[in-house]
């Protein structure tokens, strides 16, 4: 959730109204306010999730916090507030209905010092108190019944008559599907044992094919159909040696049936880290059950047959522990434990969590920038500076935030951790953890302890699988300790909300801490429905944990402060199933998995959508190969702070930005990744150049080699041209060559008879002759080379007298210096030799051309 921008804060509070004529609430002039007119249509209503509706509205109404006036919405899923002048949301005011823990309509009317006293206005005002640190008060124009229909609108919608009412189930699955999370328990049990090779799946877990094993552990389907215990997952990892029966046993010993099951176990020593409730010793603490003691010695069983050390960690305070046995309760003894140690480690219950959050939360409403009565911190009291003027109230003030306790109890988790994680990678010994039930101060400790130990719980998959096994799957009873819905009775389908008992020391006096005038509050409305004394924020306390090891350990985890804090708006809102009711169990009945959407999807989506590495999510200092280890803070770095990203985003936005390291960080990555980017287009488009230029240099060198091949063609063409015209002139022709191409020969030799003309003519790719019949006779030769060249030579004669064979012996005669006295040929490959056929004219071989002109006793040289 976005945080509020800061407003400068008012300077003069509700309470001090009567004290000046100009304070905000006073120069609102109640009375004189004009009806707004309605602005929010359904044009404007593009802020509007899928499936969410409009219930009422208020319109002139003033956020107190930060003298904002706007609109105020009700939805069947949030509280929304929107601005009068920019018309957007503003994040102070703006709060899921889940998120609401109570509300009430308070009306003051303001003392005036003018005489027209009884004239003065009574402010109406409405109280939201978040479970996320925030207290929002509404201010409402009187004689307008807006309060009243917005305060109606909460009623009905933060308790709806049936659970299909609740808007996650109304909106669906959506885009955010949710596979089932007992596949995905299943495969971190594979992962534990070691059979991370296979891969679960729903078919797997109705035909029970889930039960691998490794050496020393195996995975039970006692529980597949939650007979045995019905706060725990129908899938327990349970010691080898130990039968199915031997569990149903053991149980019995424990509170609500919890046994000891093993949580985490270490892939190289086989130490392990086991969760289970109190034993059930009774008030003479001599109870005893031999399963339960045979089940616990199996869980400090080594390969080699040997046996580890044990400790039973007890996370409650002794006296809280020797108090239970008056309830059939209590805590373990050593001497009935092999090798065991049995520690206390004193952290307080659910009831005392819940006031120090109560009194955390007072504190930074009424020392923040922005408080619910409208004054900044700096002006409280009617001093000038902070704390009421003096160093003695400054110091008093800040111990109020030590009386809270917040701090202390959130160190003294981490040091119950700290020491567990030791316990089990230093001295290679397992742990067994319980408080009372097993399911709040165990489900704290055994969960950071993994987080310690097992760096893959460090990332984003860890995260969720860690928070699936050991809050969700193993009974954390959110329905009573967030408010989440819950399933009344025994199984039936009727709707409950679980309701925080009020009680004057929980409900804070803000706005009118010191009121002056009148007074007069309804008793607060819880956002849950029946009375319990069960409230608390204990899954609140332990993300507070996970954020103090993430400022301690910066480089190793994946996720980012502002992870945590939008997973835990997402669970607080209900806008999800995953946290619905109190067991696994309840949420398979109801059927969670594929009625309602999944927060681990959307918060997937969201880190894919907006891109993963640069993400606000995304840590940029994670490093995984520094911290491929357990994590064991020594005692002295285990001093907790507030937690600004979460416990003053609404008092003080602007010291809240303890992210803007990491934002300035993730600037950098971004802009680094773009210059890789184009660092890496630029290299491929080099080497695309150089691929381009390497095959044009190819290309040329081919072209060079044709080049000098067809200049050596040339030459050989020249030379045999010149060797031709020199045998034809030889013989007393003359050669006339045209434009054209064609070459007309004049033979010369023969004075006497008529000179014969032969016209030549050159052309490629024929070998046919051609004849030409007339009454004037004629003869042709065509003469070929090797390359299709081909020379015809044709001679005219006006003597019809003459046949075909006389002109062709008389050509013959004439020009052909290989004919022999006796009539013979000396060439007898030429075509002219072929004296008996039917074709006509002279053909000259030019292969014997070829021989010819390498016969150098027949030309003569110049």
């Amino acid at each position: 959730m976005d945080l509020p921008k800061h407003r400068p804060t008012p300077t003069t509070s509700l309470r001090d109204a009567s004290d000046s004529s100009t304070g905000s609430w006073d120069a609102l002039e109640w009375t004189k306010i004009e009806p707004i007119a309605r602005f929010v249509s359904p044009a404007n209503l593009d802020f509007l999730l899928d499936d969410e509706r409009v219930v009422a509205e208020g319109h002139g109404v003033v956020l107190v916090n930060t003298d904002d006036a706007g609109v105020l919405i009700v939805t069947n899923f949030r509280l929304i507030f929107l601005s009068e002048g920019t018309r957007k949301v503003i994040a102070l005011g703006t709060i899921p209905l889940a998120t609401i823990e109570k509300f009430n309509k308070t009306a003051v009317k303001v003392q005036s010092n003018t005489h027209q006293s009884d004239k003065t206005p009574t402010q109406r005002l409405l109280q939201v108190i978040g479970k996320d640190m925030r207290i929002i008060v509404f201010g409402f124009r009187p004689r307008t019944k807006q309060r009243r229909a917005i305060y109606d609108a909460l009623l009905k919608c933060t308790k709806p008559p049936v659970l299909w009412d609740l808007y996650a189930f109304t909106t669906g699955p959506s885009s955010f599907k949710n596979t089932s999370p007992m596949v995905r328990l299943l495969d971190e049990y594979f992962r534990l044992i070691g059979k991370a090779s296979h891969r679960a799946s729903m078919d797997m877990i109705e035909s029970g094919s889930f039960t691998l094993s490794n050496d020393l552990w195996r995975i039970s389907s006692v529980n597949s159909s939650y007979t045995m215990c019905q706060s725990y997952p129908f899938a327990l990892v349970v010691p080898k040696s130990i039968s199915d029966d031997e569990v149903l046993q053991a149980c019995k010993f424990r509170a609500r049936c919890r046994l000891p099951v093993i949580s985490w176990c270490h892939p190289v020593t086989g130490a392990v880290l086991a969760r289970s409730s109190q034993p059930l010793v009774g008030l003479m603490m001599n109870m005893r059950s031999n399963m339960d003691e045979k089940l616990v010695a199996a869980l400090c069983s080594n390969r080699d047959g040997s046996r580890r050390k044990l400790y039973i960690a007890d996370a409650r305070p002794r006296k809280n522990a020797l108090a239970n046995g008056a309830m059939g309760g209590g805590s373990e003894s050593s001497s009935n434990y092999f090798q065991s140690e049995i520690l206390f480690f004193g952290i307080d219950n659910i009831h005392a969590m819940r006031e120090s959050f109560v009194r955390l939360r007072e504190f930074m409403d009424t020392h923040g920038r922005t408080s619910s009565d409208g004054m900044s911190s700096f002006l409280r009291h009617g001093g000038s500076i902070w704390g009421g003027g003096n160093l003695s109230s400054m110091s008093a003030s800040v111990s109020t935030l030590g009386d809270s306790g917040w701090l202390l109890h959130v160190q003294n988790v981490l040091a119950g951790a700290a020491w567990i994680a030791a316990r089990v990678a230093m001295e290679k010994a397992s742990v067994l953890v319980h408080c009372s039930d097993g399911w709040d101060r165990t489900s704290q400790l055994v969960s950071l302890a993994n987080l310690l130990l097992d760096p893959y719980y460090r990332t984003f998959r860890g995260f969720q699988a860690l928070v699936e096994k050991d809050w969700l799957a193993f009974g954390h009873p959110f329905s009573d300790r967030v408010g989440t819905p819950s399933i009344s009775g025994s199984g039936n389908m009727s709707f409950e909300l679980p309701r925080q008992q009020s009680s004057t020391s929980i409900i804070p006096s803000s706005p009118m801490r010191q009121p002056s005038g009148t007074f007069v509050s309804q008793p607060p409305v819880s956002s849950h429905a029946h009375n319990s004394n069960n409230y608390s924020p204990i899954f609140l306390q332990w993300a507070d944990c996970v954020s103090q090891l993430l400022r301690m350990y910066p480089f190793a985890f994946e996720f980012s402060a502002a992870f945590l804090v939008d997973f835990l708006d997402c669970m607080l809102s209900s806008r999800f199933g995953n946290f619905f009711f109190n067991s696994e169990k309840e949420r398979l009945q109801c059927n969670v998995f594929d009625s309602c959407g999944c927060l681990w999807a959307y918060l997937a989506d969201r880190r894919t959508s907006e891109g993963s590495s640069t993400h606000a999510h995304c840590n940029p200092f994670y490093d995984p190969l520094k911290y491929s280890g357990p994590l064991l803070p020594p005692a002295a770095a285990l001093a907790p702070t507030i937690w600004p990203q979460f416990h003053l985003r609404w008092a003080c936005p602007e010291e809240a930005q303890g992210g803007e390291l990491e934002a300035q960080c993730r600037k950098i990555i971004l802009k680094n990744s773009e210059m890789q980017k184009a660092k890496e287009v630029a290299e491929r488009k080099a080497r695309e150049y150089t691929i381009a230029m390497e095959s044009l240099n190819a290309e040329l060198r081919r072209e060079k080699l044709l080049n000098i091949s067809s200049m050596n063609t040339a030459k050989r063409i020249t030379k045999e041209n010149t060797d031709i015209k020199r045998a034809i002139r030889s013989i007393g022709c003359k050669i006339h060559i045209s434009s054209s191409g064609d070459c007309i020969v004049d033979i010369e030799n023969n004075p006497v008879e008529a000179r014969p003309n032969l016209y030549c003519s050159s052309r490629q790719g024929s070998r046919q002759g051609s004849r030409q019949g007339s009454r004037q006779g004629s003869s042709s030769a065509l003469i070929n080379d090797k390359k299709d060249l081909s020379v015809s030579v044709t001679e005219d004669d006006d003597d019809d007298d003459d046949d075909g064979n006389n002109v062709i012996g008389r050509i013959c005669e004439s020009l052909c210096p290989f004919r022999t006295g006796d009539g013979g040929c000396r060439w007898p490959n030429g075509g002219c030799a072929q004296l008996g056929s039917q074709f006509v004219g002279l053909k000259a071989n030019f292969d014997a051309f070829d021989q010819l002109s390498i016969d150098d006793s027949y030309f003569k040289p110049k």
